[in-house]
């Protein structure tokens, strides 16, 4: 629902009523992650993906039928054998969807997330989206120090499964998880075929995962690009203030002029760095990359890569272990950084350093899809995780 904020935060506002349709569960080679959503207003205008064109027109139908009744629906789609015309994703996959009306002033909890959500502070939307009816399309907005919204507006005695569910989506916006959970009527945890049950679905909205790019050369003006392209804050770092300009990097969000393993320190100690955290070094200079290799690689970070000649990476190894780092922390260097894709030009670069990024956060293989019968869509949750390094 984040790349719609701007737009549900304008309706709701303006006093307009909407319905919101938010992918809960994929499986198989599903085009869109969990919390993919697509929303329709009033007056029939639409904004959002829920599949990439497959079910558009169905979940477009859901959400006027969601605006005309009030009524919350789960509804899933997928490919159908039996009808090949029948609506459903033709790639194979099979998403849930959650369908529900968000009348403005009617439910504190939406009400307050839909506002942590405009604003960019991190918030976990927790809806009950299969369960009894009057607990249906119920909504907490779960921060780290409180919550917003009841259950026991719509359910008398239902004070233990909100604690409950507050505690369990408290913990999920800290590893910045999104998924669903299921809990008994009294907040017990409890198997999800259990019957009296109610399964909720949170929504952990972070900021965005930072890449710190070190080494303010031409391929870190095309590293920072698609940095910025693929979601992440980006950072360009080097103790030389005569290349480290925001003027040379117009594609970063924040150009820093200090050594780099200072900085690296300094980031750390304010808490600003976690688990999907990304560092290129593109320096390959020894006074700069061993300082801030030795502390990068005994940080949880979620990727750390250098470049440099397979040389150069020799010598680095080196020198890593003269400073006392381990074989094991030493397997957590990416370099030299980047697939084998025959690059040359910074833009072809950017694009290998890329393609290793996303591959190593999710898990994939690296080979062309045409190269094997596997699942197109991987995942690794653990490297979304945002752990917090002090």
């Amino acid at each position: 629902m984040q790349d719609i904020a701007d737009r549900l935060d304008a309706w709701h506002r303006a006093g307009r009523s909407f319905a919101v349709a938010t992918v809960v569960s994929v499986s198989g080679s599903a085009p869109r992650d969990p919390g993919a959503a697509l929303a329709v207003d009033a007056d029939g205008e639409a904004v959002g993906s829920v599949s990439g064109g497959c079910v558009e027109g169905a979940v477009y139908e859901l959400c006027q039928q969601a605006l005309a009744d009030g009524d919350p629906v789960l509804h899933r789609f997928g490919f159908s054998d039996e009808d090949a015309f029948a609506v459903g994703l033709t790639c194979g996959g099979i998403i849930d969807v959650f369908v529900q009306r968000v009348v403005p002033g009617a439910d504190p909890g939406l009400d307050a997330g839909l506002a942590y959500l405009a604003s960019g502070s991190p918030v976990a939307l927790v809806r009950v989206i299969d369960g009894p009816a009057a607990l249906t399309g119920a909504t907490l907005a779960v921060t780290a120090d409180t919550h917003h919204g009841s259950l026991a507006a719509r359910v008398p005695d239902s004070a233990a499964l909100e604690s409950a569910a507050a505690v369990q989506a408290r913990a999920m916006l800290e590893a910045g998880r999104t998924g669903q959970f299921t809990l008994a009527l009294d907040g017990r945890p409890c198997d999800p075929a259990a019957a009296h049950t109610a399964v909720f679905f949170v929504e952990s909205h972070v900021p965005a995962p930072r890449m710190i790019v070190f080494g303010a050369i031409d391929f870190a003006g095309a590293v920072a690009r698609i940095g910025g392209f693929l979601g992440y804050h980006v950072t360009v770092c080097d103790a030389r203030p005569v290349f480290a300009t925001e003027r040379r990097f117009p594609g970063a969000d924040q150009v820093v002029v200090d050594w780099p393993h200072r900085y690296l320190d300094a980031e750390a100690a304010a808490g600003r760095l976690d688990g999907r955290t990304a560092l290129c070094v593109l320096t390959h200079d020894a006074k700069f990359d061993i300082p801030l290799l030795e502390r990068a690689l005994r940080m949880p970070l979620g990727f750390v890569g250098a470049m440099g000649s397979r040389r150069t990476h020799r010598d680095r190894l080196d020198r890593l272990r003269e400073s006392g780092l381990t074989d094991l922390e030493l397997n957590r260097l990416r370099s030299p950084i980047g697939l084998d894709l025959g690059a040359r030009t910074p833009e072809e670069t950017a694009v290998a350093v890329a393609a290793e990024i996303v591959a190593h956060r999710r898990g994939g293989s690296c080979l062309p899809l045409s190269a094997h019968g596997g699942p197109i869509h991987h995942d690794h949750p653990a490297q979304d995780r945002p752990r917090r390094i002090a």
